[in-house]
């Protein structure tokens, strides 16, 4: 129906009312407070939630704490099973994400086409939608992740997220931790679907691909100052994730996406 992204929106609020529709909502920054048939509910940063038709349904912005987030409405055909139990059972459901930032860039891209006129736009809302959809739950099944696990995996993705334009070492991880580097490889892999130094990639041709369209320095300038200090690694990486160079990518511009690093 609608894709919506609140930016930083003061005083947001949303009326009391039962809604005739289905909402995904997916926090990207702050903290937001709803109402959910008459229970509190705070989402935050990396929340993904579901809130089903029908719901009675109120939320506002938290004092003193402005929030970003995408809100998709949509609807179900009547009396049709889709396959997916959250929806088939029309319950609420808010859960973290473990690989947030590829459902953010969706979002984004979902946004995007919904405020666009090109041709085929619905047939590629309603492809992220279901993608966005089928990531929750494909996220539900997995078995419940116990805390020390992610704990472990948090101090190594925050190193990664410090340090991601230094050289990494698995092994140099792995004492972060105080475990093998198997272990810490797999650990990682199990909470957010890659390993660390696949990750680290991700960060850094990220970081690229806004490099090379938004300023003025030469690819071999980015490579360096990525951690690439021989450019055609730096080449070769990039084009085995994008499956183009970085001056094919330039050449393309903002329409280029990087998904199959994601996929």
């Amino acid at each position: 129906m609608s894709v919506h992204f609140d930016n930083f929106i003061p005083h947001w609020r949303t009326q009391q009312e039962v809604i005739a529709y289905n909402i995904l909502v997916l926090v990207t920054e702050g903290k937001v407070r709803y109402r959910i048939n008459g229970e509190d509910v705070i989402a935050e940063r990396g929340d993904f939630m579901y809130i089903p038709q029908s719901t009675l349904r109120c939320g506002e912005t938290l004092p003193g704490c402005p929030h970003q987030k995408y809100t998709a409405l949509f609807t179900l055909e009547p009396g049709s099973g889709t396959g997916i139990p959250f929806l088939d059972q029309k319950r609420f459901l808010r859960f973290r994400l473990a690989n947030f930032q590829y459902a953010q860039r969706r979002f984004e891209r979902l946004y995007e086409e919904m405020r666009g006129s090109e041709s085929f736009r619905s047939f590629i809302c309603l492809g992220i939608a279901q993608e966005l959809i089928g990531i929750l739950s494909r996220e539900l099944e997995k078995p419940e992740m116990t805390p020390i696990k992610m704990q472990y995996a948090q101090i190594v993705r925050h190193y990664v997220l410090e340090h991601y334009r230094e050289p990494i070492e698995i092994e140099q991880l792995a004492r972060l931790i105080h475990r093998s580097p198997n272990y810490t490889t797999a650990l990682f892999k199990e909470v957010f679907g890659q390993p660390p130094i696949r990750y680290m990639h991700q960060l850094r041709l990220l970081e690229a691909c806004n490099l090379l369209l938004d300023s003025d320095m030469t690819i071999a300038g980015i490579s360096q100052y990525l951690g690439y200090y021989d450019s055609s690694y730096f080449f070769r990486i990039f084009k085995k994730y994008s499956a183009m160079t970085p001056a094919e990518y330039i050449a393309r511009g903002r329409q280029s996406e990087l998904t199959p690093l994601f996929s």
